[in-house]
């Protein structure tokens, strides 16, 4: 296994092909409040051309915010991201424009129009941010659609098609501008293991065969030790580890004795990986104040985990309303 500081660890993290050319996406000491309380708090990462990083963590950690803040939709507080060479926060709604055209977007629930067919939701953003012809436009429907499996499907409407579907209408979507990065919220979720391995296997070959570039938040660990190059943990709003596939690996295959020695950060990264009860994240969720782990506020004493017991004597004891 990977000791701490050896050389195998250090080689896990040395840079590839792709990460000696200059990044696609830049992030420097990021940090997001939302009502006085720190979301994410100095991020630091960088997106190489062609790769895939898988960005996760448990829920409230910060992952959708920070997918939030790469595609502009959120301000920072504080930091800055650069994509493609530009810094976002100079931007005006033109530049944001112009940035937007060369990335794409798979939200989690695919976000098609009903009121629109498939083949109609892929085609608008070409309708919207083009000048191509109708007759252009529905080649380029066709292709897309045909990259993701629905050609068949292109005049049916969101109603009509099953959830792993949606999800590929809206990658179809998503790459209609041809894009050179493509973002994904949870392109797993909600999905049975065999529509979730498809939708794998199409992001590894938009990566590995087109050459995007692909930031991909989840929480899916069999999704991200399928398609990541690198990872990325997040917790409480901080990064604890941006590494290779292979380096996170090898630590959620550490044995409860050999894992005692790492760092807590580790143990912490080495329970998600492996969804056990058991770890610093239980540990911490136990010892915290149920306010503080909530709300994220300091408390002097610890408070009681809640009771049921006062509603249900309420309810049991409540009259039914006359008639």
């Amino acid at each position: 296994m990977l000791p701490p500081g050896s050389e195998a660890n250090a080689a896990a993290n040395s840079p590839s092909k792709a990460m000696r050319e200059p990044p696609v996406i830049v992030v420097r000491d990021l940090a997001k409040e939302f009502g006085g309380r720190a979301v994410l708090e100095g991020i630091e990462l960088e997106v190489f051309r062609g790769e895939t990083l898988v960005v996760m963590g448990g829920s409230g950690c910060g992952k959708s915010t920070l997918l939030r803040c790469l595609i502009g939709s959120l301000r920072p507080e504080r930091g800055k991201i650069e994509m493609f060479g530009r810094d976002l926060a100079t931007l005006d709604e033109q530049g944001m424009d112009e940035v937007r055209k060369r990335f794409g977007i798979l939200f989690q629930s695919g976000a098609l129009y009903n009121s629109m067919t498939v083949a109609q939701n892929v085609a608008l953003p070409l309708e919207e941010h083009t000048d191509l012809g109708q007759d252009i436009i529905d080649i380029q429907v066709k292709i897309k659609l045909e990259l993701v499996g629905l050609r068949e499907h292109a005049d049916k409407f969101p109603a009509q098609i099953s959830g792993g579907m949606k999800k590929r209408a809206g990658l179809a979507r998503a790459m209609a501008l041809d894009p050179q990065v493509l973002f994904y919220d949870e392109p797993s979720a909600g999905l049975d293991p065999v529509t979730s391995a498809e939708i794998d296997r199409l992001i590894m070959r938009l990566s590995k065969g087109l050459g995007v570039t692909s930031v991909v938040v989840t929480h899916e660990m069999d999704s991200a030790f399928t398609i990541a190059d690198r990872m990325v943990m997040l917790d409480k709003g901080r990064v604890l580890k941006i590494g290779d596939r292979q380096w996170f690996d090898d630590l959620r295959k550490l044995s409860e004795e050999e894992a005692k020695g790492r760092s807590e950060d580790e143990r912490l990264i080495r329970q998600f990986l492996r969804g056990d009860a058991e770890g610093p994240i239980t540990t911490r969720k136990t010892v915290n104040n149920y306010a503080d782990d909530l709300l994220g506020q300091a408390r002097t004493q610890l408070t009681p985990m809640p009771s049921i017991e006062t509603t249900r004597r309420f309810f049991l004891g409540r009259k039914k309303p006359t008639e």
